[in-house]
């Protein structure tokens, strides 16, 4: 089989690693890639977002199957297209894809479907949502409706902090028209976790459970970023917690998308809060989360690409996965500043040291080779040093010692993935 994964970081780095080591394939591409996905894939200069060239290419190669990494291009229509060309593509519709286009329709649906969430309300006007905040009181949440690379929430402690959230996203746009309209939400209580459905359209598939750690500091501080690192499986979700998952919130929803002529085929990634009360959604992806693919894919015994076209083809009642009986742990590495203002162009060295301590898998996110053939770094999130073990504490401990082999002055990561768990 001929694939082509679009998108070029952390998430697509890990997929392309799982997918190239499928007996099925028989080329790979990557566009536009990266310098690490350039070791496992052939990476084609098309960005992301490009939905015409990433066609046209795909039926030039007589491509098998694409596999969308971001949500970007999902949301653009890029399954949409795909279909209209007669090709194959892993991913929601676009019209399936506004459960995380909207995070306003993400409640709607769940509404429908009976999924238990917080309570919310949603704004096109700041002065509303500056008066229902008072309303109120903190903590409390605001959201960007839209697409904002996973920070456009915010988590306020005080009135004044929520009200100063709804001045930049609605009136400053710090999100550009991400924040033309707020979501408020009730502040739930408890440890988040990130759960993975496989979904056909019908039938969907447990695919994995993780916890990511936005922050960017130790301890959960600073601002939120696109993720610091994960592990996976979280102890605080049990197996009891999973099935309601599934029974509650997971089923429930892909029943109301069927009822709504958007069947969602893809990656479905349930953002839940486990709480006193059970697991309550907290919102939608439609796709594998980055740093949580890389997570999963370490730990994930079956072949990859058999479970992506089952459930294209809407196969997935009669197939099953398996998992390695491991622990993952991903550090991410990031350039100094984000995620603020960030330097490219910081030379990294010492991959090799890295990839020689045992369970240790190093993932690009954001690197380029420059002509003298170096490596640098060119995004805000750089690596992600994941590493699988029999125990969380010896996945952690491999992490950071790969972390400790390379050197890259222009880097840092935290250094308490995990710490809930341990």
């Amino acid at each position: 089989m001929k694939v082509l994964v679009v998108g070029g970081g952390g998430r697509e780095h890990a997929l392309c690693w799982a997918i190239a080591a499928s007996p099925l394939l028989t080329r790979l591409w990557c566009a536009p890639g990266n310098a690490g996905i350039a070791e496992v894939a052939e990476c084609v200069p098309i960005g992301a977002e490009d939905i015409a060239a990433l066609v046209a290419f795909a039926r030039e190669q007589a491509v098998d199957l694409v596999v969308c990494g971001p949500e970007a291009p999902l949301t653009l229509g890029l399954a949409d297209a795909c279909a209209a060309a007669g090709l194959r593509c892993f991913g929601p519709s676009q019209a399936a894809a506004r459960l995380e286009g909207s995070k306003a329709f993400t409640r709607e649906v769940a509404e429908a479907a009976g999924a238990p969430g917080a309570r919310w309300k949603r704004f096109e006007e700041p002065a509303a949502a500056k008066a229902y905040i008072r309303e109120q009181g903190a903590p409390i949440v605001v959201k960007a409706d839209g697409l904002a690379a996973g920070k456009g929430v915010v988590v306020a402690a005080t009135v004044a902090e929520a009200e100063a959230a709804v001045a930049d996203i609605m009136e400053s746009r710090v999100h550009g028209a991400a924040g033309a309209t707020v979501l408020v939400e009730e502040c739930l209580v408890g440890e988040e976790v990130s759960f993975f459905a496989l979904c056909d359209g019908a039938t969907a598939l447990p695919l994995g459970t993780a916890q990511d750690h936005k922050r960017v500091g130790d301890g959960d501080t600073g601002p939120n970023t696109g993720g610091m690192g994960a592990y996976s499986p979280p102890p605080v979700f049990t197996e009891a917690q999973q099935r309601q998952t599934m029974e509650r919130i997971v089923r429930p929803v892909l029943a109301e998308m069927a009822r709504r002529g958007a069947p969602f085929r893809g990656v479905l990634f349930a953002g839940l809060m486990i709480t006193a009360d059970g697991p309550r959604l907290i919102e939608f992806n439609v796709r594998f989360g980055d740093p949580e693919c890389q997570a999963l894919m370490v730990r994930l015994r079956s072949d990859l690409l058999p479970a992506l076209l089952a459930a294209c083809d809407g196969e997935l009642a009669a197939f099953d996965l398996r998992w390695e009986a491991l622990h993952s742990l991903v550090v991410v590495m990031a350039a100094q500043g984000y995620p603020g203002a960030y330097a490219k162009g910081s030379e990294i060295r010492g991959l090799e040291r890295a990839a020689q301590v045992p369970g240790v898998q190093v993932f690009h996110a954001g690197t380029t080779r420059r002509e003298d053939g170096a490596l640098v770094a060119s995004g805000g999130r750089v690596l992600g040093i994941a590493a699988a073990a029999p125990t969380l504490a010896e996945a952690r401990a491999a992490a950071y010692a790969a972390v400790d082999a390379i050197d890259w002055p222009g880097g840092f990561c935290r250094r308490d993935i995990g710490w809930r768990a341990l």
